[in-house]
């Protein structure tokens, strides 16, 4: 054979399913036919000699996966990175293979301890020699690929893979000549699946389906305008065909069982280099510090489960542990993204877990300028609910207006520069906007194991409460409230109709009666149906005291709107004795403020009830200013929107028989943040009972 393609394979004497390392080996411990692998390898060996040259490596006893020779290293010229396996199952092969490819001429660089690469089988070059392709996510670590870039001196693109049985890259993915690329897209996350299409023809995209895919079609050996696997439906082969390659199949299905085929069976050595191809490699690393009570919070596994999730990779360079009970723990952590996009997308993540990237202390934040009033530039760094600090002109200053989901603004007055938290609509030109993640810190409370156990309900973990555990709810519920109002503080409460329905009313309107609410959030529907219970003793048409339908009553709250809208509204109404008890007689009468957001269902409207959206938003952000707690009763738009305005530090509790609307709640993250599954009218029965019990601590000292 007089080819210049040259692979390495390794006889399959010593071969056997002795382990469990993928997927595939589940189930197949010691069931491989010794007899039928030999004859399956040496039918592989036959087709490959005809084609091109094979090289043999000895096989040693105790390495039975040795015959993956895919795994032995990288060869690109006379420049081979020898592969550091993962499992130690496999460590025992590469002073075999370090071996033989010294005694063949080849330059060895060999990766640092304890940085797992696994060759050929996680990275392919592309037919074309213009870059290779890098796998990361189950066997070999992102971290690798700038050495591969450096050591070799070529462009490195990294993919992450997704599906544990696809645990390399070569069982999903193969590069064909002539720029054709065989492939199965769902064994990739997002960003992979992009950056393929974005360097990949779809003309030249073979995408395959999942039936051809556990066959280990893509776990190919391409020789030229041939293609040899294990096996591949009629509809492959024809599309294969379609474009010039011969497809060749033999089986080799005693080595699927170990998760292996053609591809993985064989070592190309003899990759030609590109002079003009140079190294390139996107991956972008950051050293991070993490404080807190890491460990007994969870703190540390969120961040690491959030980076991992996210497309990254993670080492931990340093540990403290705190000594004592109460001592906190800090941990720096070298994270790695294969672009930047993917890395801002992370850090963004940790910003929120309150990670500093360490660099940061000597970077300010990037800016740019708002061009037109209303919209941000691109990339601007959206704000979350805990205190923030942006680095500028080497000076740490804090973001004004906590709250999620704005942009921070930055603007000259004449007493220094102002960073402002602003949603999107209200950036200014004139402005600057902080853009990407750099010289961005948050603030988060350092929380005491004890502190957590009496601030943070996470029996709510679990689903829906029994009674009792609603009980011990109300009753801390009810002790900061006692609190809030003898200390002149500030409660504000967000609540839908839902209260009115479940007989809540009296309640809630006793809880504003009685100074423990200081502003009240809702729509038309609560005071519609509050004022209709008011003067005609029903709720939606329902009798409240009977809990039977009023003939006619569905024409109630049309009725009632008509009335308030003849005086103009809810508080002249009151003034007339139309209205004389109820939630909205209460704040009218105890000068509680209130608004009602509008919506497109409202019949009527109230009067009251401000129809324009920015408006009442502005207004609903006016009036939960400076709260001290903020109570949500069943309105999941408005508990939402609500939560979405609320910095960290404010004690929120939101009640609903709906677990999804107090899950979006803790979606926050914030340990003053307490969910309540239960029925709201309930809820407030049982407040208004514990209330009555308490004597309050103020009231005692002044006697």
């Amino acid at each position: 054979m007089n080819s210049p393609i040259r692979f390495l394979m390794c006889a399959p004497e010593y071969y056997d399913v002795d382990y469990v390392i993928n997927p595939w080996m589940e189930g197949n411990i010691h069931k491989s036919s010794r007899d039928r692998a030999v004859e399956q390898w040496e039918q592989l060996h036959h087709i490959l000699k005809e084609h091109a040259i094979v090289d043999l490596v000895q096989p040693h006893k105790g390495v039975p996966d040795m015959v993956f020779t895919a795994n032995a290293g990288l060869v690109l010229g006379k420049n081979v990175v020898l592969s550091r396996f993962l499992h130690k199952e496999r460590q025992g092969e590469e002073p075999f293979f370090l071996k033989w490819f010294e005694e063949n001429g080849y330059t060895v660089h060999v990766l640092p301890k304890d940085l797992p690469f696994e060759g050929a089988g996680d990275a392919l070059l592309d037919r074309e020699g213009r870059w290779l392709w890098a796998g990361y996510g189950f066997r070999s670590e992102l971290d690798s690929h700038p050495y591969l870039a450096k050591w070799l001196d070529i462009e490195v693109l990294s993919l992450r893979l997704t599906d544990e049985r696809f645990y390399h890259l070569d069982t999903c993915f193969c590069p064909l000549k002539d720029g054709y690329l065989l492939y199965y897209p769902p064994a990739f996350d997002s960003y992979s699946n992009r950056l393929i299409e974005m360097r990949v023809a779809a003309s030249k995209r073979i995408a395959i389906d999942e039936p051809d895919a556990v066959n280990f079609a893509c776990n190919a050996v391409n020789i030229d305008h041939i293609v040899v696997m294990n096996k591949a439906s009629e509809a492959l082969k024809a599309r294969l065909a379609n474009v010039g390659f011969q497809v060749i199949e033999t089986p080799l299905t005693e080595f699927l069982k170990a998760g292996g085929a053609a591809k993985c069976l064989t070592l190309r050595v003899t990759e030609p280099v590109r002079e003009e191809v140079h190294a390139n490699v996107s991956v972008e690393s950051r050293i991070l510090r993490l404080e807190g009570h890491l460990l007994d919070s969870g703190l540390i596994n969120r961040a690491l489960d959030l980076i991992v999730e996210n497309g990254g990779s993670f080492q931990v360079l340093n540990f403290q542990l705190g000594e004592q009970r109460q001592s906190t723990s800090a941990a720096e952590v070298k994270v790695s993204a294969p672009s930047h996009e993917v890395m801002e997308t992370i850090l963004s993540h940790l910003i929120d877990l309150g990670a500093v990237d360490l660099p940061q202390d000597e970077r300010d934040a990037k800016l740019e300028p708002v061009t037109q009033s209303g919209v941000a530039p691109d990339d601007f760094y959206v704000t979350t609910i805990y205190p923030t600090e942006v680095r500028i002109n080497g000076e740490w200053v804090k973001v004004e207006n906590q709250r999620m989901d704005g942009a921070i603004a930055i603007s000259q007055t004449p007493n220094g520069l102002v960073a402002r938290c602003k949603l999107l609509r209200d950036v200014e030109v004139g402005e600057q906007v902080v853009v990407d993640v750099q010289g961005i810190r948050t603030i988060r409370k350092t929380e005491s194991r004890e502190q957590r156990n009496t601030q943070e309900f996470s029996f709510m973990s679990s689903g829906v409460s029994s009674e009792r555990r609603v009980e011990l709810v109300v009753e801390q519920v009810a002790w900061e409230l006692r609190k809030i109002r003898d200390a002149g503080g500030k409660v504000a409460v967000t609540a839908g109709p839902v209260v009115i329905h479940t007989g809540g009313g009296e309640h809630l309107a006793q809880l504003i009666r009685e100074g423990y609410v200081q502003a009240l959030l809702g729509g038309n529907a609560i005071a519609v149906h509050d004022i209709e219970q008011s003067m005609m003793g029903t709720s939606l048409g329902v009798d409240m005291k009977r809990g039977v339908a009023v003939r006619g009553g569905h024409r109630h709250h049309l009725k009632v709107i008509n009335t308030i809208r003849r005086y103009g509204s809810i508080a002249k109404a009151v003034e007339a004795g139309i209205i004389n008890n109820g939630v909205m007689y209460e704040c009218v009468t105890n000068n509680v403020p209130f608004v009602l957001a509008g919506s497109i269902r409202d019949d009527g409207p109230l009067p009251d009830t401000q129809m324009d959206l920015i408006k009442a938003q502005t207004e609903y952000a006016r009036l939960i200013k400076d709260a001290d707690m903020i109570l949500m009763l069943s309105s999941m738009l408005h508990s939402i929107g609500v939560g979405n305005m609320t910095p960290a530090g404010v004690k929120m509790v939101c009640v609903d028989i709906n677990p999804a609307v107090v899950t979006k709640l803790s979606d926050r993250g914030s340990i003053e943040s307490v969910g309540v599954v239960t029925d709201v009218g309930l809820f407030l029965s049982l407040l208004i009972q514990q209330l009555d019990r308490l004597t309050s601590p103020y009231r005692m000292m002044v006697g």
